[in-house]
C-alpha cells in the first residue's frame, strides 16, 4: 500500500511540473502586466477666497489610479485664473485678474523643477484679463474680458517686455466687446481671437512687434464664441459658443469661414446653460466641450473627412459649473476643474471610443483652470 502511494505521489509531481502544453496563442496568465497610466503633475489656477485657501496656483499630482494628490502652493498671484507654458515650458504665463480700478497684468514665472520663481508682471490695459497664450518666438497675446481687448507681450532672453500693441475691439456694432481668448495657427504667424461680446472669431497676423490686418467671422446670432480648439489637421478650428450652447466649426484655409453648428446639450433639456472650455484630442477624432448649467462635458466624434461632429455623450462632472478641463498627457483621463462646487472631477477617458467615465472627485482651491 506504501509502495503505492509512493508511485502515485511521484506521478503527481513529474504531472504538476510539465510545462504547459499552449494552442500556440498565449493565455492571459502568459501576458505581462499592462503598463499602468503615466503619472503626470499639473497646476491649478483658482480664483481667492478669502479665508479658506492663499491665494495663488497650486500643484497636484495625478496617479495611475486617477486620484489627485495636493503638493500645495506653488506661486502666490491674484486670481490667477488663466495659465499656459511657452512653447519651451522654461517659463509659466499666469494673468491675475484684480478687479475694480487694478485692471489687471500678465505674469511670467521661471520653471526651475517643481518650483515657480522670479515672477514678472507687466499690468494691461483692458480691465478682466481672462485668457493668455504664446508662441515659438516668444510673443504673448492677452484677452481683457472686460476691456474688449487683445494685448500684445513678449518674452525674450527671460525678459517679459512692456505691452508691445493692443488691439481694442469696440466699434458702432460692438459697444461692449468681450476678448475672451487667443490661439496661434500657421507656426504661430497667425492669431485667432475669440470675443463673446461682438459675436465674432477675428483673425490677425503677426509683423514686426504688431496685431496686423484684422479680419473677422460672424457666429450666429446671441451664440457667445468663447474658446476655440484646432485640429491638427490645421484646416479646421472648433469655437464653444457660450450664450446658445454650440460649437462651431471654423475653416481656416483662405477666407476665415464658419461650416456648421452643432448643440452641446442633450434634446430634452430645457434649463439654463453657458458653455465654457473645449479640447480635441491629440489624434483628432473627438471633441470635448463643457456645460456650466447641465453640468456636464459633450462628447462627440470628428469626421476626419469633413470635420462634422457626432454626439457621443454628455457625461456629469459630479461637481458644479465645470469651466475649465484638460486632458491628460496620456489621454487616458480628463479632469475637470467645477469652479462652484470646489472640486476636480476625474474621469477615465477610453482612447478607443472616446467616452468617458466617473473616476473620483477632490476638493480644491476654487479651481478656475487647469495645465499639465
Amino acid at each position: 500500500m506504501r509502495t503505492l502511494y509512493s508511485l502515485l505521489l511521484a506521478l503527481l509531481c513529474v504531472t504538476c511540473s510539465a510545462p504547459r502544453l499552449t494552442s500556440g496563442a498565449p493565455s492571459p496568465d502568459d501576458l505581462p502586466p499592462a503598463a499602468p497610466p503615466e503619472t503626470a503633475t499639473f497646476l491649478l489656477g483658482t480664483y481667492n477666497d478669502d479665508g479658506v485657501h492663499q491665494p495663488g496656483i497650486y500643484r497636484y499630482t495625478l496617479l495611475p489610479d486617477g486620484s489627485l494628490e495636493g503638493q500645495g502652493r506653488v506661486a502666490e498671484a491674484n486670481n490667477p485664473s488663466f495659465l499656459a507654458y511657452t512653447d519651451d515650458r522654461s517659463h509659466l504665463l499666469a494673468v491675475e485678474e484684480l478687479g475694480g480700478e487694478r485692471k489687471g497684468n500678465v505674469v511670467a514665472l521661471t520653471v526651475q523643477g517643481d518650483q515657480l520663481r522670479d515672477p514678472q508682471r507687466q499690468s494691461v490695459m483692458g480691465a478682466g484679463p481672462c485668457h493668455v497664450n504664446s508662441n515659438a518666438a516668444g510673443y504673448i497675446t492677452v484677452a481683457t474680458y472686460a476691456g474688449g481687448t487683445l494685448e500684445l507681450f513678449r518674452l525674450r532672453e527671460g525678459v517679459l517686455s512692456p505691452r508691445l500693441d493692443v488691439r481694442d475691439h469696440h466699434g458702432p456694432s460692438a459697444p461692449e466687446p468681450h476678448a475672451h481668448s487667443s490661439y496661434y495657427t500657421d507656426d504661430g504667424s497667425t492669431v485667432l481671437a475669440a470675443d463673446l461680446g461682438t459675436n465674432e472669431v477675428w483673425r490677425y497676423f503677426l509683423s514686426g512687434d504688431k496685431l496686423t490686418a484684422p479680419t473677422t467671422v460672424r457666429m450666429a446670432e446671441g451664440a457667445g464664441p468663447r474658446h476655440l480648439a484646432l485640429h491638427p489637421n490645421g484646416k479646421w478650428a472648433y469655437v464653444i459658443n457660450e450664450l446658445n450652447s454650440t460649437v462651431t466649426q471654423l475653416e481656416l484655409d483662405g477666407e476665415l469661414s464658419a461650416v456648421a453648428s452643432w448643440s452641446t446639450l442633450p434634446d430634452d433639456y430645457t434649463g439654463e446653460n453657458y458653455c465654457a472650455d473645449i479640447h480635441l484630442s491629440q489624434d483628432g477624432r473627438y471633441l470635448y466641450g463643457s456645460n456650466r448649467g447641465h453640468n456636464s462635458i459633450v462628447a462627440y466624434t470628428v469626421d476626419q473627412q469633413t470635420g462634422a461632429l457626432t454626439p457621443l455623450e454628455h457625461e456629469p462632472v459630479a461637481g458644479d459649473w465645470p469651466r475649465n478641463f484638460a486632458l491628460s498627457p496620456t489621454e487616458d483621463y480628463l479632469l475637470v476643474a467645477n469652479q462652484r462646487s470646489k472640486n476636480i472631477t476625474t474621469l477615465r477617458r477610453n482612447k478607443a471610443t472616446g467616452t468617458l467615465d466617473f473616476v473620483t472627485s477632490t476638493t480644491t482651491p476654487t479651481p478656475v483652470c487647469i495645465l499639465f
